[in-house]
C-alpha cells in the first residue's frame, strides 16, 4: 500500500495566525526573562489549552494571551515575532502568510500606531526575503474597543495598502465575538474596502449562522475569520458559496475552545463536500499547540482525506489569499507537482 505523501512538502497559503499567538513558547519564555515578567503557569510549563465554550472560557484565554502579549515590548521583539512566524511557516510548507495584528497593544512600547505598524512591515519584507515564506499583514480590530478605533486602524491600514510581501492585504475583526455590535464596524470596513484591503472579520465559530448572516450584510466579507459553524445552516452554507466567501477554517483551537468536542466533530470534510473555498488555519498555535501542517494531517488522519483533497484545502488557501497573480499561479503548479510526484514514506509530514 502507497504512503501518502508529506503534509508539510504541500505548497500552501497560511490565512489565519494572530500575532502574538504565533510566537513559539521558548521565544515567549526568552521575552519574558528580557523583561523580567514572571508568566502564568500555564505558559511557563506550556500546557495546552482545552476551554467550556462560555465566557468562562473565554476569559481564561483572554487573560492568558494578554498575558504572552505584554511580554511583547520592543521593536526587536516584534521583529522576532514576524520573522520566527515565517521561518516555522516556511518549515511546514507554507509559502504566503497573511498574519494579523492589531498594532494598539504594542503602540506605547514603540512610539504609536504608525510605528508598530511599520516594524510588522519592515519585518515582513526581511522575512520574505529571507525564509522562503512571503509575508503580507492583516491589521485587525477588536470587538472590545470602540468602533471609532476600528476607523483609526482602518485609515492607517489603507495608508499601508498593498498587494504583495511586506504590505497590508486585509482588514479584521477579531476576539470575542459575543462582545460589541457587528453594525457599528461597518464604517471601519468601507474604509478598508475603499483602499482594497480584503474584509476579514472573525464570525461563526463562538456564535452560530445568525451571527454569520449579521456579519455578511453588515461587513461584506471575501473571508470569514473561522466561519466553520456557516454549515449548521445550509441556505446560508449556499449563501456563503455563492459570493465566494471564504471560510478560515481553524480545526485544533474550535477543539481548545469547547465549540466541538473533538477533531472528528468539526465538520470540515461536510463543508469540503458542498464546495466551500477552505483554508485551514492554526489561530494561536502558543495556547492551541498544532501549527499549520498539523491541520493538514489531522484532515489525512481524523477525516480520512486522501491526497487530492488536502491539494484542493491548499489551493483553496491561496485562491483566498491576496497573494499576486504570479504567486498563485507558481503555488498552483508546484500542487500540480505534489501530486505528480510518488508519495514519501512519511506519514506524519
Amino acid at each position: 500500500m502507497e504512503e501518502p505523501r508529506s503534509v508539510t512538502s504541500l505548497p500552501k497559503a497560511h490565512l489565519h495566525l494572530h500575532f502574538t499567538g504565533s510566537m513559539r513558547p521558548q521565544t515567549l519564555q526568552d521575552m519574558a526573562a528580557k523583561h523580567h515578567i514572571r508568566l502564568p503557569e500555564t505558559l511557563r510549563e506550556h500546557h495546552l489549552l482545552r476551554l467550556t465554550p462560555d465566557e468562562r472560557g473565554w476569559f481564561r484565554f483572554q487573560r492568558l494571551y494578554d498575558a504572552a502579549r505584554a511580554c511583547v515590548r520592543d521593536a526587536d521583539d516584534m521583529r522576532r515575532l514576524v520573522i520566527e512566524a515565517a521561518e516555522d511557516d516556511a518549515a511546514e510548507g507554507s509559502r504566503w502568510l497573511e498574519m494579523q495584528v492589531d498594532p494598539t497593544s504594542y503602540a506605547p512600547h514603540v512610539g504609536g500606531l504608525t510605528p508598530a505598524l511599520e516594524i510588522v512591515l519592515d519585518a515582513a519584507r526581511e522575512a520574505s526575503a529571507t525564509t522562503g515564506c512571503e509575508v503580507a499583514i492583516v491589521v485587525a480590530a477588536s470587538r472590545t474597543r470602540h468602533p471609532l478605533e476600528a476607523r483609526t486602524l482602518a485609515r492607517l491600514a489603507a495608508q499601508y495598502a498593498g498587494d504583495g510581501p511586506g504590505t497590508v492585504v486585509g482588514f479584521g475583526l477579531s476576539n470575542d465575538e459575543r462582545r460589541g455590535i457587528t453594525e457599528e464596524f461597518a464604517g471601519a470596513f468601507r474604509i478598508a474596502k475603499r483602499a482594497g484591503l480584503a474584509s476579514v472579520p472573525h464570525s461563526g465559530e463562538l456564535l452560530g449562522p445568525d451571527h454569520v448572516r449579521h456579519t455578511l450584510d453588515s461587513l461584506e466579507p471575501d473571508r470569514l475569520g473561522h466561519g466553520v459553524r456557516t454549515g449548521e445552516d445550509p441556505d446560508l452554507l449556499k449563501r456563503v458559496i455563492d459570493h465566494g466567501v471564504a471560510l478560515e477554517v481553524c480545526p485544533a483551537s474550535n477543539v481548545a475552545l469547547g465549540v466541538y468536542h473533538t477533531m472528528k466533530d468539526v465538520p470540515l470534510p461536510d463543508l469540503a463536500a458542498a464546495g466551500a473555498t477552505i483554508a485551514l488555519g492554526a489561530d494561536d498555535p502558543l495556547l492551541f499547540g498544532p501549527r499549520l501542517a498539523a491541520q493538514y494531517q489531522a484532515a489525512r488522519d481524523v477525516h480520512a482525506m486522501d491526497d487530492e483533497s488536502l491539494a484542493d484545502l491548499a489551493r483553496g488557501s491561496i485562491e483566498a489569499s491576496r497573494a499576486p497573480a504570479g504567486t498563485k499561479q507558481r503555488l498552483n503548479a508546484d500542487i500540480d507537482g505534489w501530486l505528480a510526484h510518488m508519495p514519501v514514506a512519511d506519514r506524519k509530514g
